[in-house]
Order: C-alpha cells, then sequence, then structure tokens
C-alpha cells in the first residue's frame, strides 16, 4: 500500500483532501477512487491501490465531498443521486471529478488532469495528423472509450493550432478539463452547465462566433451530431469525441444514430466533411512504469469517401490497411507492434485487440505463447 501521510492514518480523525489530491500528482496516477467501507484508492498505471490509511466511512465521504463540490453541484446531487464538475488544484493541476450515490452512500472519482500540455511526440499522435488539422474545415472525429486519453490528445491538437497559427477556437466541454490560454490564437472555453445549458445549444450559438475552429467535448445526441455536422460543411475545422471502437464502427454508429429517412443524406454529408477518425486505447507498459497509446487512424480519401456514400462501411478496414501511405493504421498492427518492441505484453495486446484471436494466433506462430489471456479464453469456450 501506499502512505499519503506523514503521520501514522491511526492519528488522524479525518481524511484531509489536499494531501490525498497531493499523493495523486506526486504518484502521477491518473485516478483516486473515494468509496464507503474501503480505503482511498489510487488508480495507477491502469491497476488499482489502495493508500495506507483509515477505511472511508459515510460522514469522511460527505466531508471529502463538501470540500470540493460547488453548491450549484451538491444541488445537482441531491435532485438526481449524481453530479461532474472540474476544478483547480492551485496552480498544480485540474481535476475532473463525478460525484455520485451507491447504496445511500456518496462515492467520488477524481480524474487528474495535468497542468501541462503534452506534444505529439510525448503521446505518439500520428505524424500525418498535424497535416489534417492545418485544414480549414471538416470533421475530425476522436474515439475510444471512456479514460483513453481522448481529452488529452484533443487537447494536444487544439494547443498545436493555438501555437502555431491566428485562429478563433471555441470550446464546448462538460466539464472544461485542460484550460488553453491565449496564444497565437483566441481561445474561448465554454463549459455546459455553466457557460450554456447544451452541447447543441452551444454549436448553434458558436456559428455566430466567427469561429475557425470547433471543439466539441463529446457529441452525446443527435441534435449534437447534426450541429457538428452542420458547423464542419459550413466551413469550420470540427473536433469532436464519441465514445465507440474503430473507425468503421465509429461511421456507422453516426450514421444509425438518424432516422433511417435522413440516413442516406447523412452518408453523402460525411462522404464530403468527414477528415479522419482516430480511434484510441491507453495501455500498460510492460517496460517501464506508466501507459502508452494505441491508435487506429483512418484518413478519408476519395475511395473512402466513396465507400461511406455507397454503404460499404464493411469495406473501411482493408481500405486502412491499404492506405498506410497516407499514414493509415489498424489498431491490431499498432498493439503488435508495440508488443514486437517489448513495450506491452501479450495479455495487454490481446485485452485491447479487436480481434483478439487473429493476434493470438500470431504471437503462436512467432513462437511465443499468451499466458493468462489464452487460459481465460479457453475457460470461456469451456464454458
Amino acid at each position: 500500500m501506499i502512505s499519503p501521510f506523514a503521520a501514522s492514518a491511526d492519528s488522524m480523525s479525518s481524511i484531509q483532501i489536499d494531501r490525498l489530491l497531493d499523493t495523486v500528482i506526486r504518484q502521477d496516477a491518473s485516478d483516486l477512487h473515494i468509496s464507503v467501507g474501503r480505503k482511498p484508492t489510487l488508480r495507477l498505471s491502469g491497476r488499482l491501490r489502495s493508500l495506507d490509511t483509515k477505511v472511508l466511512d459515510n460522514e469522511d465521504a460527505v466531508a471529502l465531498m463538501k470540500s470540493i463540490t460547488p453548491e450549484r453541484c451538491q444541488q445537482e446531487l441531491q435532485e438526481h443521486g449524481s453530479t461532474d464538475f472540474g476544478f483547480a488544484y492551485g496552480d498544480r493541476a485540474r481535476f475532473r471529478v463525478a460525484v455520485f450515490r451507491q447504496r445511500g452512500n456518496i462515492s467520488i472519482v477524481l480524474r487528474l488532469i495535468p497542468n501541462e500540455l503534452l506534444t505529439f511526440d510525448q503521446i505518439g499522435l500520428p505524424e500525418i495528423v498535424r497535416e489534417l488539422i492545418r485544414r480549414p474545415r471538416g470533421l475530425f472525429i476522436v474515439t475510444g472509450p471512456t479514460g483513453s486519453g481522448k481529452t488529452t490528445s484533443l487537447a494536444t491538437m487544439i494547443d498545436h493550432i493555438n501555437m502555431s497559427y491566428d485562429r478563433h477556437i471555441v470550446t464546448v466541454e462538460d466539464p472544461i478539463e485542460y484550460y488553453h490560454y491565449h496564444k497565437k490564437s483566441v481561445v474561448n472555453q465554454r463549459e455546459v452547465g455553466v457557460d450554456v445549458p447544451s452541447f447543441s445549444e452551444a454549436l448553434r450559438r458558436a456559428l455566430r462566433q466567427d469561429p475557425d475552429v470547433i471543439l466539441v467535448g463529446e457529441m452525446r445526441d443527435l441534435d449534437t451530431i447534426e450541429a457538428a455536422i452542420a458547423a464542419a460543411e459550413t466551413g469550420h475545422l470540427v473536433f469532436a469525441t464519441l465514445h465507440t471502437t474503430g473507425a468503421s464502427g465509429t461511421i456507422n454508429r453516426i450514421i444509425d444514430a438518424f432516422p433511417t429517412n435522413q440516413q442516406e443524406q447523412i452518408r453523402v454529408q460525411l462522404s464530403v466533411t468527414l477528415l479522419a477518425v482516430l480511434s484510441q486505447q491507453l495501455l500498460s507498459r510492460s517496460d517501464k512504469p506508466g501507459r502508452v497509446a494505441s491508435y487506429e487512424f483512418l484518413v478519408v480519401t476519395p475511395a473512402i469517401a466513396n465507400l461511406i456514400r455507397e454503404n460499404k462501411t464493411f469495406r473501411i478496414d482493408s481500405a486502412i490497411q491499404t492506405g498506410k501511405k497516407f499514414g493509415m493504421q489498424l489498431l491490431d498492427d499498432h498493439l503488435w507492434g508495440l508488443f514486437e518492441r517489448g513495450v506491452i505484453d501479450a495479455e495487454e495486446m490481446i485485452d485491447k485487440a479487436r480481434d483478439a484471436s487473429e493476434l493470438t494466433n500470431r504471437i503462436h506462430r512467432v513462437g511465443k505463447s499468451v499466458g493468462r489471456t489464452e487460459l481465460d479464453q479457453a475457460d470461456q469456450a469451456s464454458a
């Protein structure tokens, strides 16, 4: 266990949030979990590690919640049973916070957002991304499960534009995570629930604010998806996120969000406006402490635009395989490259793969074994 305190846990009557947050920053943890009946717990390199302190009761959880939660969010918690917000911990870091009720008690999850914006090289974004985000218009979608680093990738792209070009950048986020300050560009960040009631409303208003670049924190409903596509169509560079896996799955998810009688029109609009889809996963490293991102990247060429328009998205994966000269890559190919270089182990690769059986066969063909995952799959097969 990790001790965040100089004094012993037994000598303390209560847990102080600042000491917990100091520990998160010092240990470079990604998350802090506060839940009744368990010690405060960090997520380090993707794995949960309990702190060496007292087991929390509901009184502790409520006190910790009240010490960081704005009044409006406490009211939302009372009315709806959960709330989300972001806050700055001095000048050291920002945290994204989810507070919710479970079994009548309070639980809190805090996600660390470092103050320092990362570079393309630090997070390993494909080089072609630099060229694509110079474009004056189009839709660039970043996808992946929760906690896969979508926000960090988008923050890196926005910061690159901010440093390199004179643009007006409008972001719509829930909540604001990374702060962007005016550099070569002018940056205005709007928080849903604080500055504007919804993503779709913010997007409608943004078109009157002379934007060059618009960031949509999440395309979570049909109105927002429709507004994002319209903004890209009318001559803006639009960044957005979706909780999908894989490039072709992302395109299908967008199209399926529309009524059947509109889907053909949306295919045509997407074929014209979509620039790229970046789908990513975060994996625990085996070569050193920390995590590494793995990417699937689709660049919309005229050939891929035709596949979208003609409802042949099932052929996109093979088009990505043959489009390496355009900077495209499949997730499983990138995972295999990380495995071959010793950055990740076989189990981690298989866990995050889109086609686990194919990668398992590739491992066997090079004379290696999968270990735990192979046994898990055998158990599932016999179940």
